[in-house]
């Protein structure tokens, strides 16, 4: 008995004229089953994307991803002919390019300063902000707290307020969404460096493109 990649357990039975023969354990829980049936991957999530047609999202870290889907796809056929279930799988990076993706398509394009009034910012303040040509929650967003404070009758604290309100303004979207996730500025304490913007796009610099492999049942 051994391990061997795309496989749970192999043994070879003298009966069986040399062929591998796979052992899985066994599950009524679908998520397990699909689990133990792309070991030896390491799973980091399973997620039942419908029930009714019997359609499940496997989530592995980026360095399981070739190991979860096997040599030629081998590994999730199995397990998709195993469990009766479409099996989409997907590696960690390429899920978080996807969750930001929906995100982006929650925002509203060119969303008026004005809807922050509905965050903590006052009309006063925002009329400042537009009277200097700062007409959208995107191009405020984009300018560095020493950009702000340009804006006569802006400082330091007042600053603060507004990347609070930008924070909190995109937050909600992620919420909508059920995602942990917050824009990169959000954790970042303001100050650290003036000359970077209050909300900063997220990148995945020097990352590849990762794969999926989306398998059901012929």
């Amino acid at each position: 008995m051994r391990r061997d990649e795309g496989h749970a357990r192999a043994i070879h039975h003298p009966r069986a004229a040399g062929e591998k023969i796979d052992i899985i354990q066994y599950s009524d829980d679908p998520v397990v089953f699909a689990t133990n049936a792309l070991s030896p991957a390491k799973i980091t999530r399973v997620a039942i994307v419908s029930s009714a047609e019997r359609h499940m999202e496997v989530i592995v870290d980026d360095s399981q991803l070739s190991l979860a889907i096997g040599k030629k796809g081998q590994n999730v056929r199995l397990g998709a002919k195993l469990l009766g279930w479409r099996i989409d799988i997907k590696s960690e990076e390429e899920k978080r390019r996807e969750v930001e993706s929906e995100m982006a398509a929650l925002v509203v394009p060119g969303a008026p300063v004005s809807v922050l009034l509905d965050h903590g910012l006052s009309d006063k303040l925002l009329e400042k902000m537009a009277e200097s040509g700062v007409a959208t929650v995107e191009q405020l967003g984009s300018m560095t707290p020493e950009q702000l404070e340009g804006i006569p009758g802006i400082g330091p604290k007042m600053v603060e307020r507004i990347q609070a309100a930008v924070v909190n303004y995109y937050g909600q979207f992620e919420v909508d969404l059920g995602c942990a996730r917050r824009p990169a500025a959000a954790n970042r304490p303001l100050g650290r460096s003036r000359k970077s913007p209050l909300l900063r796009p997220q990148r995945t610099k020097g990352r590849r493109r990762a794969a999926t492999a989306r398998v059901g049942v012929a």
